[in-house]
């Protein structure tokens, strides 16, 4: 891969890990400020460094570990250390269930999100779909039953992967589910600072999890994850450190950022699951579906924000 070529790729995962972090700053805002000051920092500090870097750094090599159990994971690791080692073959081997798993984990979160979550809408069939949310359950079965159909036709392995990604995403949804019901107890301040602050680790490493996934979407080379991660983690950590200290405020500001980072997954997981299929995408169509998307709602959040600043005059 060339130089440019291998730059528009972090590029697409810095991108792509900043935007990962934004509901993760705003429940560590929230819950933050119920913590004496002395934890604030110890959690901004080595909270962060463990959340973020620790759980990113090692989720890359475990996801490969796990789509070849021959190797040992000390064997995996090597690999961004030795590119030319055997493994290689390997994990070109396992490239279509890494990417299965992936796809079907990144559009299931984007279903979620379109008929569940509450949101800003930037569309009317945003608001029509919401209304309809009974139905995520149905577009979700019939979703992973077709991919699963297609994936025994072509590889019975295959169609586990696929079932190991809607798995992943239920159980990790779940996670994020029961959050809304902590957050309550967590603010209530009926737990100590240290627990408030464990529960926050747990919180952080599962966010982590849509956004290591994601990186599989824009290469497979794991020394370019572990780069762009390592770089996006910088930022995305910066991200939610400095949202967390100045409170969501500025993050309602920009209304429809939320919205633009969904369908950038949506669209992430869908290449996923066509490139597990056998369908070969342009390096840079990952990188450009989430530059792009995130620039028209980057640009209807200022809108909104204009807007609100003429009513005041």
């Amino acid at each position: 891969m060339a130089i440019g070529q291998i730059l528009i790729v972090i590029m697409g995962l810095c991108l792509f890990e900043i935007i990962s972090s934004v509901d993760n700053a705003i429940i560590n805002a929230h819950v933050l400020k119920t913590l004496p000051e002395k934890f604030k920092k110890f959690f901004l500090t080595w909270g962060l460094l463990i959340a973020v870097f620790a759980v990113r750094g090692v989720l890359p090599f475990l996801i490969v570990w796990l789509a070849n159990p021959t190797f040992s994971f000390s064997q995996v690791t090597t690999f961004v250390f030795n590119p030319t080692s055997d493994i290689n073959t390997y994990v070109e081997k396992s490239q279509a269930l890494l990417l299965l798993a992936g796809g079907v984990y990144l559009f299931f979160v984007f279903l979620g999100w379109l008929f569940l979550e509450e949101k800003k809408y930037a569309f009317l069939a945003e608001e029509f779909v919401h209304k309809q949310s009974v139905w995520f359950y149905a577009a979700s079965s019939l979703f992973i039953t077709a991919v699963v159909y297609f994936a025994i036709k072509a590889n019975p392995i295959l169609a586990l992967s696929a079932v190991i990604g809607s798995t992943a995403f239920f159980i990790t949804d779940g996670f994020k589910k029961n959050a809304e019901e902590k957050e309550k107890q967590l603010l209530s301040g009926n737990m100590s600072a240290w627990s408030k602050i464990l529960y926050l680790e747990v919180l952080d490493a599962t966010f982590s999890i849509d956004g290591v996934i994601g990186a599989f979407a824009f290469t497979m080379s794991i020394p370019l994850i572990f780069l762009g991660n390592g770089l996006g983690n910088g930022l995305g950590a910066y991200v939610v450190r400095e949202f967390t200290i100045k409170g969501t405020d500025i993050i309602a500001k920009f209304a429809y950022l939320k919205n633009g980072a969904m369908y950038s997954i949506g669209v992430l997981g869908i290449i996923m699951v066509l490139e597990a299929f056998g369908r070969d995408f342009p390096f840079w169509l990952a990188p450009l579906n989430t530059f792009v998307l995130l620039a028209i709602f980057m640009g209807l959040s200022l809108r909104e924000i204009g807007l609100a600043e003429d009513r005041k005059k």
